[in-house]
């Protein structure tokens, strides 16, 4: 059913030719169609910085509500517009039939699809794709598709404008490693000649709304194609994790599957990150993420399992979102269990997978998910309330002055270390550091001792305010 992408990914050209029995062409005019949740509005309601998180989205019950793929997009939240080609929009999908005679294609950007429960079998002009969970398909702009479905379904979709999903740069990694091309699969080609006498419904998104045209054929009537611009899929399974072996918590970046670049070097117009099951094995090292502030939104979905930051309240099939300089991290517990957990090599995040679309730009968050979708947890922000102050002043701070000075980190050093290390030598003309300190670091952390004994006797000549 499938070919391997190889450099697909890679390419900077992309397109395709396809052998139609008959020319996509022959339709009747686009008509709007009033169906699903989507927009691209963001000023529905009033920004919201807090920190977000929804229970997992209710998928209908059939037959009393039918929902198709379709039917079922719903839009959370985004930034952008697809009219100035720039921005992102992540949407969530829930339902419970097939799409029958009819089928979608994206006019504004292309579409990744993280199916959480149920899989889903995806015809498109290429060919067929079967995605389960734990799989993620990039569909991408203009490509017609239908989805078939086996009973309730549910998913997460992040849709980018004017960019296409590639793979990171590798940089120091080399070659190897992360999401290798050779994972990724494409379609092998498949076509039916059925003609449709009740008409066959093709739906574009079009500037951020819904619109249908009739035609009398299947569009799925490829015999052939050949280029690099396909729908594709991959196995999350396949990822090379790349992590810290030494000391420190590396940034989430490490994990990054897929990535739309902006004009900007560096910087993401959105990036597909995963945490997936590896070993952990830093020393002297708060191993869960640390708490922070940034300049990125954090949405973040869970497919199954518990999230090791967050194993209460964060649900397959639910959400979260960290807005741009919004501070966030670790609950209570998880904090409390991994600051005195033995730093042992174990494994992290066995048996789950959590994701995150990671954005350089300010999203939005849509009524209905701050409303009409009555998955809000409105009590989120309860979880770090039990956090508790550990600082003690008179508590021995050799571990700490070995971590700063090795490290080299002057900032912390010069207005931390000074005082601590002039406390240490009191009443003595130097400091022992042979019980803390290996030999081979002894004249250095001396010569630093001196700098910092002199600075600490400097600034208390000058009389500098504590605040300062």
């Amino acid at each position: 059913m499938f070919l391997r992408i190889h450099a697909v990914l890679e390419l900077y050209q992309r397109d395709s030719w396809l052998y139609r029995i008959l020319p996509s062409v022959c339709h009747k005019p686009f008509q709007p169609l009033q169906e699903g949740h989507l927009t691209h509005s963001w000023d529905e309601v009033e920004p919201d910085p807090n920190q977000l998180r929804w229970k997992p989205f209710e998928i209908p019950k059939a037959p009393q509500n039918k929902l198709d793929f379709v039917s079922g997009l719903h839009t959370l939240c985004g930034a952008g517009e697809p009219r100035g080609r720039h921005g992102i929009a992540v949407h969530i999908f829930v339902c419970n039939t097939s799409m029958l005679d009819r089928c979608l294609y994206n006019s504004d950007g292309d579409f990744l699809i993280v199916p959480q429960q149920g899989k889903l079998l995806i015809t498109t002009e290429f060919g067929k794709m079967l995605v389960e969970p734990n799989e993620i398909c990039v569909i991408q702009q203009g490509m017609r598709f239908s989805v078939e479905v086996f009973g309730e379904t549910r998913g997460y979709i992040l849709e980018v404008y004017g960019a296409h999903f590639e793979l990171p740069d590798l940089g120091p990694i080399g070659a190897n490693g992360l999401a290798n091309p050779r994972d990724f699969l494409v379609p092998v080609a498949w076509y039916e000649d059925r003609q449709v006498p009740g008409g066959y419904t093709v739906i574009s998104k079009y500037q951020g709304k819904l619109f249908a045209a009739q035609q009398d054929f299947s569009p799925f009537n490829v015999v052939a194609w050949h280029g690099n611009y396909t729908p594709y899929k991959y196995n999350l399974e396949n990822f090379m994790v790349i992590n810290s072996v030494a000391f420190d918590h590396a940034d989430p970046s490490i994990f990054t599957v897929l990535t739309a670049k902006s004009t900007r070097p560096g910087v993401a117009i959105a990036d597909f990150v995963i945490f997936p099951p590896r070993w952990g094995v830093a020393n002297n090292t708060f191993r869960p993420p640390y708490y922070h502030r940034n300049c990125m939104s954090e949405f973040m979905g869970l497919i199954k399992g518990h999230y090791e930051a967050k194993e209460e309240g964060f649900q397959p099939g639910g959400a979260s979102l960290h807005s741009m300089m919004t501070p966030h991290g670790p609950d209570a517990d998880c904090f409390e269990k991994a600051s005195k957990a033995k730093l042992e090599p174990e494994r992290v995040a066995e048996g789950t997978m959590a994701f995150m679309f990671e954005s350089s730009l300010s999203m939005a968050v849509t009524k209905w998910g701050l409303k009409t979708s009555n998955r809000l947890d409105k009590n989120y922000y309860k979880c770090w309330e039990p956090l508790k102050s550990h600082f003690n002043p008179n508590r021995s701070q050799v571990p700490f002055l070995r971590r700063v000075l090795l490290w080299h980190t002057e900032d912390i050093a010069q207005t931390t270390c000074a005082g601590i290390i002039q406390k240490k030598c009191s009443g003595a003309s130097s400091l022992n550091f042979s019980s803390a300190f290996p030999d081979t670091q002894q004249s250095l952390l001396r010569e630093k001792h001196d700098y910092y004994c002199a600075l600490y006797t400097t600034v208390k000549r000058r009389k500098i305010p504590k605040h300062q």
